[in-house]
């Protein structure tokens, strides 16, 4: 009898925990949604991936509803005032257009409007080996390396950093004819920003001997000074240094001292002991 009431109770305590469970469940389920609305503003971004010098359309730009109070600043709100323009930075999709990123409304487009004043676009002709194998890309800074020689001799064929931080501004490949049978060939160009006196040093290096582009850190600011290597310091060979010739009749001169024949010596072996002995004349 004891064990018949427990399980009664059992019973009725899952059965009204069950109904009461299933109550909760339909209360939940028709209890109307809030919204909450956050106030936007309409921005324009990019609807799609656009390199420098592009010009945008109307298929460039796209309208979101961006949070009124986190909307980037200078951000622009109508598609009159983008459409047209040229761009001067990198944007990707999705991202908001700023007046930065943007050239003048009179400015056109293509690279003229990315070049600020007092700097030159020049374009260099590249390898893989020379664009650092593809990396070089616009936006990313570099070091050029010349390697020429001052007169035409091959001794005094010199290597040096000749511009230092330099931007590349745009990087890509054109069709050249070649001179065998007039066929198309690829050829790889970076154009970087220089002012014109590098220009001209730019210009020289690249026409009068060979460049490398030496990749570095846009974050990295410091401008080494170094002395150039030639290949004589690269094998170890000390460099050949003028001798002191006499002036007559002027004043503090220096006169070098003549120099006898070089002794003739003899490389003696005795077991594992070498010794260098001077062979006198008799």
């Amino acid at each position: 009898m004891a064990r018949m009431r427990v399980f009664i109770v059992l019973v009725l305590a899952i059965g009204a925990g069950g109904v009461f469970a299933f109550a909760t469940y339909n209360y939940v389920q028709n209890m109307p949604a809030k919204e909450v609305s956050i106030p936007t503003k309409p921005v324009m971004v990019a609807a799609t991936d656009l390199d420098i010098g592009a010009e945008i359309t109307a298929d460039n730009v796209r309208t979101i509803n961006w949070p009124a109070n986190s909307v980037p600043q200078f951000a622009f709100s109508d598609a009159k005032d983008v459409i047209g323009r040229g761009i001067v930075m990198p944007m990707i999709q999705n991202e908001p257009f700023l007046p930065m990123k943007l050239a003048a409304k009179d400015g056109g487009t293509g690279l003229t409007p990315a070049i600020p004043p007092g700097l030159r676009a020049v374009s260099v002709k590249v390898n893989e080996v020379i664009g650092v194998a593809g990396y070089v890309l616009p936006g990313t800074h570099v070091d050029v390396v010349a390697t020429v020689s001052p007169t035409a001799s091959q001794a005094d064929m010199t290597t040096k950093v000749i511009l230092t931080n330099v931007e590349v501004l745009a990087a890509g490949t054109k069709i050249e004819r070649t001179t065998d049978k007039d066929k198309p060939m690829p050829v790889t160009v970076v154009t970087m920003l220089v002012d014109p006196e590098q220009a001209e040093r730019l210009t020289l290096a690249s026409t009068e001997g060979k460049i490398q582009l030496a990749l570095r850190n846009p974050l990295d600011r410091n401008t080494p000074v170094t002395r150039g290597v030639k290949p004589s310091a690269l094998l170890g060979t000390p460099a050949s240094t003028p001798k002191a010739v006499a002036r007559v009749g002027t004043p503090n001169t220096v006169v070098a001292a003549p120099r006898g024949p070089e002794p003739v010596t003899v490389e003696i072996i005795r077991g594992d002991k070498r010794a260098r002995e001077v062979v006198r004349e008799q």
